[in-house]
């Protein structure tokens, strides 16, 4: 076999049409091979004897899409210096553009002789026990595809899994269920924009594999937050097949949504790898050079974890950095993808021990031409020290606003920390964001997520359920801020049936209502359930799988949560790029400002009421006229005023309709209905005049422009 010298960038398995570049860092190495795969089990090894800057590289000509590849490093294996070379492991490139095959949990994939000691070397080939990367074909036709580069002020953020999601949709052939190409069907791109969902964002597609733990427990890793290949789209979500065909049906996917102005969103885990603690598995990184991609602790024979899944990588590291930079602007350039979901952010930020917001991370992203450009949003935090990061990633970034998510629920359970949190969150959350140089646009809003309660489960539980997972269930969050109406989990009683529907129009109202970017969970809008399981990370089956309704079902919840999106997207005031100002601003209408608040008897809110941590009842006043940013042509922009009446106390309440902000308002939405909204369109409201809001219901007034 010829083998030339080959170039040492870029990184990975290179096919140019007539063969393949090889190129991998590792700078502990004393020899790596090349090997490349054969059906038969067999293997040809090439050593790379070309190095530049610790990268050995080699070109093989006839080298083709398809061909299976991996690394065997040669040098010392010494875990009491952090070193785990091992030749008998064949090793997955971690620039790899495709993975194929599976693990099968032999006890060859570890460097060291399980059920002996960490410190015996283990000598079994690992190879017909492990996965492989694979060269593709990067040739793809995109046709005319381009970015819909939706604002932040227009985006509606979905949130799913790409086998939860499709699995059950009975609208798609069974070959197709489960993958990347149904993400492509019409059945389901027609439900997201029915639902005016503006951006995908897909819970991991970076190529993971199964907790060794959970397999022998009959689970699997099903949320994916276990990667081992960034730059490989997961082999099982193809329906083609896993040589390379999964990047060709990726990239059809994201080619179809963004047909019609759908963007995709990857929640993307770069804080750690899939090799765990010291007593995992080597596949990748760890057997190529474990200093260099891995924070070890004082004692190297262990890691520091800050993620909870056994490591943490090297975010100080050069090569890491490198390797994370070149994964993120390979999804956007090379994949189409519109932006990235940072999992357990704060990770990122931590170039020694505390988190920094100016850490080497921030600066790289900040200055690249590619990565800048796209969506960044943060999950800011992690379980590390003063991991709770919220407010404090750079303006550049927006972030899962996790006390949003925590007010909000609280004010509908009926424990509100005060109205002022839960004004701040309603505005935009501007004692988080206003003094970093952010926008309300920062505050990714959301009530559920994969991690914890389904909006269903939100009021239906008041505890965790979480016993299929095996863990006696101690694992998932015990506070969940939830509450379940009065009947711990399914219920037949009318009352809180009908209690139930009214805390999820409340909840979706809320979101749909407050400034900054709203987020949807999969499955939210047909009532999903998990039945109680709140951590349902390793829950692969009909739990976790969305079950669409028959044709013909009701689908209250879905109109309501429809209407609710056609009603923010039709109104700026909903929309704000800017902070209110709580000033007034002369118009030739009026001088209101743009933005009161005022009790339920109509008086303008008092430092008391504020402050009352048991005041659960109040209307705001959102002044169409007043709004501050201009349009895209400098315009002023204009659009009717609403009034938005709380009542999260568990009476009925009685409301005055504040006097001096318009004299008519027509009601526009009212969950205390099964409709909820759009109500009728003749009934008109008097200043002055006195309505009464259910218990735990909200109304929305509209004065037309």
């Amino acid at each position: 076999m010829r083998v030339w010298p080959g170039e040492a960038y870029p990184l990975g398995a290179t096919y140019d049409g007539a063969g393949t570049n090889f190129a991998v860092f590792s700078e502990g190495a004393e020899r790596i091979e090349l090997c490349l795969l054969h059906d038969d089990g067999s293997e040809t090894a090439i050593e790379l004897r070309e190095a530049d800057a610790f990268v050995r590289h080699a070109y093989v000509p006839g080298i083709m899409p398809g061909q299976r590849y991996g690394y065997r490093a040669h040098g010392p294996w010494d875990p009491f210096e952090g070193t785990h070379f091992n030749p008998a492991k064949l090793l997955l490139d971690p620039y790899a553009r495709a993975m194929c095959g599976r693990l099968d949990w032999n006890d060859s994939l570890y460097d060291y002789a399980r059920g002996f000691s960490r410190y015996r070397r283990n000598d079994v080939d690992s190879l017909p026990h492990t996965m492989a990367s694979v060269v593709i074909n990067p040739y793809f036709d995109w046709g005319n595809d381009h970015p819909p580069r939706r604002d932040y002020h227009e985006s509606m953020i979905y949130e799913a899994h790409v086998k939860g999601l499709t699995m059950r949709h009975p609208d798609l052939p069974e070959e197709l269920r489960g993958t990347y190409a149904a993400l492509a069907h019409p059945a389901i791109i027609g439900h997201l924009a029915e639902l005016g969902v503006t951006a995908l964002e897909l819970m991991p597609v970076h190529q993971f594999v199964d907790d060794h733990r959970l397999v022998e427990h009959g689970l699997t890793s099903y949320w994916g937050y276990n990667t081992i290949g960034f730059f490989a789209p997961h082999n099982r979500y193809a329906s083609w097949g896993d040589r390379g065909e999964q990047v060709l049906e990726f990239k059809s996917a994201v080619r179809a949504l963004h047909e019609v102005g759908i963007e995709v969103i990857l929640d993307v885990v770069y804080n750690h790898a899939a090799e765990g603690d010291h007593l995992g598995p080597t596949l990748c990184f760890r057997g190529l050079d474990n200093p260099s991609y891995y924070r070890l602790a004082d004692d190297p024979r262990y890691y520091v974890d800050t993620t909870g899944a056994g490591n943490a990588l090297l975010m100080r590291s050069p090569h890491v950095l490198q390797m994370i930079m070149d994964s993120l602007r390979y999804w956007v350039e090379e994949m189409h993808v519109d932006g990235f979901r940072f999992n357990q952010a704060a990770t990122l930020a931590r170039q020694f021990h505390e988190v920094d917001r100016l850490s080497s991370f921030f600066d790289l992203v900040q200055q690249d031409p590619v990565v800048s450009r796209v969506k960044l949003i943060a999950e800011p935090w992690d379980i590390g020290d003063n991991g709770y990061q919220v407010g404090n990633f750079p303006p550049l970034w927006t972030e899962w606003n996790g006390r949003y998510r925590d007010t909000v629920r609280d004010l509908w359970r009926g424990r509100p920390h005060t109205l002022a949190e839960f004004a701040s969150r309603l505005t935009g959350s501007a004692d988080l964001y206003q003094d970093n140089g952010q926008r309300p646009l920062a505050s990714v809003n959301f009530v559920t997520c994969h991690d914890g309660f389904t909006l269903r489960d939100l009021v239906s539980y008041d505890d965790k359920h979480n016993e299929a997972n095996g863990e006696d269930d101690r694992d998932g969050e015990s506070d969940n801020r939830s509450w379940n109406c009065g009947v711990e989990g399914e219920s037949d009683d009318p009352a809180v049936r009908e209690l139930r529907n009214r805390q999820m129009r409340n909840f979706v109202a809320t979101l749909m209502l407050s400034q900054g970017v709203p987020m949807l969970g999969h499955g939210d809008e047909f009532g999903r359930t998990q039945g109680g399981n709140n951590n349902a990370h390793c829950q692969d089956n009909e739990l976790t799988w969305m079950r669409w309704p028959e044709a013909d079902a009701p689908r209250e919840l879905f109109d309501f949560i429809c209407a609710m999106a056609r009603l923010r997207r039709d109104h700026p005031v909903f929309r704000r790029r800017r902070f209110f100002h709580g000033q007034p601003v002369v118009s030739p209408h009026e001088d209101l400002a743009d933005i009161a608040w005022f009790s339920p008897g109509g008086a303008e809110m008092t430092s008391e009421a504020w402050s009352s941590a048991r005041a659960s009842a109040l209307t705001v006043f959102l002044n169409g006229y007043a709004i501050s940013e201009p349009g895209a042509h400098g315009e002023r922009i204009v659009d009717d005023s609403f009034l938005l009446l709380f009542n999260a106390s568990a009476q009925d309440q009685e409301f005055t309709v504040p006097a001096d902000h318009g004299e008519w308002w027509q009601p526009v939405v009212d969950t205390s209905t099964a409709r909820g909204v759009p109500l009728d369109s003749d009934v008109k409201v008097r200043a002055g005049s006195r309505l009464t809001l259910v218990r735990r219901s909200l109304r929305v007034l509209r004065r037309p422009a």
